[in-house]
């Protein structure tokens, strides 16, 4: 047997080489807490982290935040505007909200029951009522407010803001989406929470928060000082090889994504046993609720508050289907049944976002952490048999935290709820303003990709500066 004396020199100097960089790198992103790639901030942040509560499927935002009692006064006669094509084009007579509204707190904004406990928390909400989509189907639609595009190919707003920011924990991922046994990811598939051209580092880590192991395989199947010694060895591999390719930002974070699992294997164990936690707090937010789809959404409430306690950056809740035969993807979209179906939902998620509210007052970290509530589009005020069609034209979404003026309204839709008509608003506009509160600018945000310095809001977007406090 013989060795090649160059080739093995050339080997040592490679990955000597590679192994101070990296240890450099893991010691500057240590003291930063930060992400390698943009370390500072823009301007001064209000916000530290962000909750997410994305409500796949469409709420109706004429049942909830947007009420609209001329639709009761008319309820059963023809439109009286022009009808946009719908999804399904089945447009029936104007139809009455089942839930009454009423002024909530000092602010008196208007909301109706649907959300009672939700409601409740009116004076430390930003509703934005003049949002609108430009796709009012369900893939194209939650790509397009994940990533301000209706297809496959660019980065989800969490790994945007997990590339700008990076986490403040090194032992858990920036962006986590949260998912129990029942619920399901909307339409479109896992990309919507990818990093597209991001670096891989920057995805989000899907944890399913209904047992014990949030992510598979989290348990080590060697010791600790053997595992490490294999990560080393793959590292400096790795490492060397990174210098040698074209794809050396790839390979680097394949490396970065291996010891964020490492460092896992201890975090997530313990962020997940909520044993310690008081039993009244686990009874306010319904975490053992007899009805399933409630004590799973619960569950994933209370997590989202101990990863922003953790310093994790970006977090996003999926709901659950109410029932058998509801599409785990879509399950707010009630084309029939809407008072049964959006009932169902609304008692699956009030109480819980009510109390982790409640709970990230109590703990001050209601101040630093932006909590969004949305879906992919609003519902109409016509008919379609019991239920609601589609409406991209104009629908709500609130703010509450991190930096927002609670007890206010922004924009507005017609005195029907079809179509908005103050400050009219897109998604580009709410991602602008996420960042801005987490003091980003989200213009200066870019990757280099194709030959453009691409952003999250595109060529689009300002800030809305009437919500900020």
């Amino acid at each position: 047997m013989s060795i090649n004396l160059q080739n093995r020199r050339e080997f040592l100097n490679l990955t000597s080489k590679g192994v101070a960089a990296l240890t450099l790198s893991s010691l500057i992103n240590s003291a930063s807490g930060k992400s390698p790639y943009i370390p500072t901030h823009h301007h001064a942040a209000k916000a530290k982290s962000v909750i997410f509560l994305y409500m796949s499927g469409g709420v109706s935002h004429v049942d909830s935040f947007d009420p609209k009692p001329l639709l009761r006064e008319m309820h059963g006669q023809p439109m009286p505007v022009v009808v946009e094509r719908t999804q399904f084009d089945q447009v029936g007579n104007i139809m009455g909200s089942f839930w009454d509204h009423k002024k909530y707190g000092q602010s008196g904004i208007e909301m109706t029951n649907l959300f009672p406990n939700i409601a409740e928390h009116a004076d430390e909400m930003a509703v934005i009522r003049s949002l609108t989509a430009d796709f009012s189907e369900h893939a194209q639609g939650n790509f397009f407010i994940h990533s301000g595009f209706p297809f496959l190919g660019h980065p989800s707003a969490g790994a945007w803001v997990n590339y700008g920011l990076g986490t403040e924990n090194k032992n858990l991922p920036g962006y986590i989406v949260l998912q129990s046994e029942h619920s399901g990811t909307p339409h479109g598939g896992v990309s919507i929470f990818g990093n597209a051209f991001l670096p891989a580092t920057n995805g989000g880590s899907i944890f399913n928060v209904s047992g014990s192991r949030a992510v598979p395989n989290i348990q080590p199947a060697m010791l600790d000082h053997e595992q490490r010694k294999a990560l080393d060895i793959i590292k400096t591999l790795d490492t060397g090889f990174a210098q040698r390719t074209a794809a050396k930002d790839a390979v680097m974070a394949s490396i970065e994504n291996a010891e964020t699992a490492y460092l896992m294997q201890q975090a997530v164990p313990e962020l997940t046993d909520i044993s310690e936690e008081p039993e009244s707090l686990l009874d306010e937010y319904g975490v053992h609720d007899p009805i399933w789809y409630k004590s799973e959404y619960a569950r994933q409430c209370l997590m989202a508050r101990r990863l922003v306690e953790r310093g994790v950056r970006f977090v996003e809740l999926s709901c659950c289907p109410f029932e058998k035969g509801v599409q785990k993807a879509n399950p707010w979209d009630q084309h029939n049944k809407i008072e049964i179906g959006h009932g169902a939902m609304a008692s699956q998620v009030d109480k819980p976002i009510a109390a982790l509210l409640t709970d990230l007052k109590n703990r001050g970290l209601l101040d630093q952490t932006l909590v969004v509530f949305t879906g992919e589009f609003g519902r109409n005020p016509f008919a379609q048999g019991v239920g609601r069609d589609h409406n991209p034209q104009g629908f709500s979404a609130w703010m509450a935290g991190g930096g927002t003026r609670g007890g206010t309204v922004y924009g507005a839709t017609d005195e029907l709820g079809y179509y908005a008509t103050e400050n009219v608003s897109n998604i580009y506009e709410l991602w602008a303003t996420v960042l801005h509160l987490l003091g980003v600018n989200h213009e200066k945000l870019t990757f280099q990709h194709g030959g453009r310095n691409l952003r999250l809001t595109d060529v689009h977007g300002k800030v809305w500066s009437n919500i900020i406090a």
